[in-house]
């Protein structure tokens, strides 16, 4: 517990809390959430479930059918040819992260992982008693791992791999080919590849992929569970399909290790929210998707208007981000007044304007007194007046 620390940010969402209870108005642009209400077919689907009375445990893995349906979406979307019987539902793809560490990770195993990056991660790894190997990375590689960053940085005792794509703060992408050679590079290690694909479709200009389409294809054909055996993927029902709340998340891993995920789901959680699991089923009807994409759309609209106005108020963004829905932004030219540092000037654009943002302490070591990160999950007309607010703060 010294060293697991809570989100910096939940100290300026408190303080914008107490201000809205003042009376001030306050636009909220630090949460990872999206604002839309989750679409109607799923909620139907879950309130259908209680009124049928399916509110029992389901097996510790998830339900049969939603796995299924999983599979399904894999393959109609990816061409993937997934079992169901590799997928594995959680509370959360922070229920999946904790699987996962805890099948995969013995102490003193290391798990490398790009600084800037979600916080929580780290702390997984730390809950297993495993060595965080986090690799300082910046906008020449797109603030990505990449696989000769990977070779570069390699330990003796180095088990797993954990790239977020796209990534959260960055919104940043692992392109195909790069993809491809790093799984090629971790499988020769005989180690393993942790792929975070929660915000999985919220990509744009480009079509969204999965790790699992990445393999090697020559030797993929000649060996078709090779790979396989290496790659783990995390997804979640949160971000694109909008059930923050519901808290449900799913992770592809190899067949070695859907039983050990079977026994450590049956001991710390036992299952995932039953009526989450029967409303999740209709996220992926055409109906639900066609909604979807429209707000997929929404986001897009709002990434390319916030983008270059932060760009015309001197905040640096070396890298246009593909996907999620952040934009993390280096804030140095605009600290010098606020102890250099950009947790002091979310605090101070807080007080002044607010206008809630996320500080870059959040999100790893490397300079985070010099980022800051924008959530554009709020409706544009918001981001207007943010924009606006920032205009005059900064004079």
């Amino acid at each position: 517990m010294d060293v697991i620390q809570p989100f910096h940010v939940m100290s300026l969402l408190g303080k914008a809390k107490a201000l809205e209870l003042q009376g001030r108005d306050i636009i909220h642009l630090e949460v990872g959430e999206p604002d839309f209400k989750t679409p109607q077919p799923i909620i139907d689907a879950g309130i259908a479930a209680l009124q049928q009375g399916n509110i029992h445990y389901t097996p510790s893995l998830g339900l049969m059918a939603l796995r299924q349906a999983i599979a399904d979406y894999y393959q109609s979307t990816y061409a993937l040819d997934i079992p169901a019987s590799r997928v594995v539902v959680t509370p959360g793809a922070s229920g999946a992260l904790l699987l996962i560490m805890g099948a995969l990770i013995d102490r003193g195993d290391g798990v490398m992982l790009a600084d800037p990056g979600y916080p929580c991660n780290q702390n997984f790894v730390r809950f297993v008693s495993g060595e965080i190997q986090a690799i300082a990375v910046d906008e020449s590689s797109a603030y990505q791992l990449t696989a000769e960053i990977i070779e570069k940085n390699w330990q003796k005792n180095t088990k797993a791999v954990l790239i977020a794509s796209p990534a959260n703060p960055t919104g940043t992408i692992v392109p195909k080919d790069e993809m491809q050679k790093i799984i090629q590079l971790v499988t020769d290690k005989n180690a393993y590849l942790i792929v975070d694909e929660i915000y999985q479709g919220l990509v744009y200009e480009i079509e969204s992929s999965c790790a699992l389409s990445c393999v090697p294809n020559q030797q993929y054909d000649q060996q078709p569970n090779q790979y396989e055996q290496h790659i783990i993927i995390v997804n979640s029902f949160s971000k694109y399909f909008q059930m923050t709340g519901w808290r449900l998340g799913w992770c592809i891993v190899p067949e070695h290790l859907v039983q050990a995920c079977d026994h450590l789901a049956q001991n710390l959680f036992l299952a995932a929210p039953t009526t989450a699991q029967y409303a999740a089923m209709a996220a992926f009807l055409p109906e639900t998707i066609e909604i979807l994409e429209q707000r997929r759309a929404i986001f897009q609209q709002r990434r390319d208007f916030l983008y270059p106005q932060l760009q015309a108020l001197d905040f640096k963004l070396p890298v246009k981000p593909q996907g999620a829905f952040y934009l993390y932004c280096d804030c140095s030219a605009h600290t010098k007044n606020h102890k250099n540092d950009s947790m002091v000037f979310a605090h101070d654009v807080l007080n002044a304007t607010g206008l809630a943002l996320t500080p870059g302490i959040d999100f790893g070591n490397h300079h985070p007194e010099r980022y800051i990160r924008f959530a554009y999950t709020q409706d544009i007309s918001y981001l207007q007046d943010a924009v606006q607010r920032l205009q005059d703060f900064l004079g």
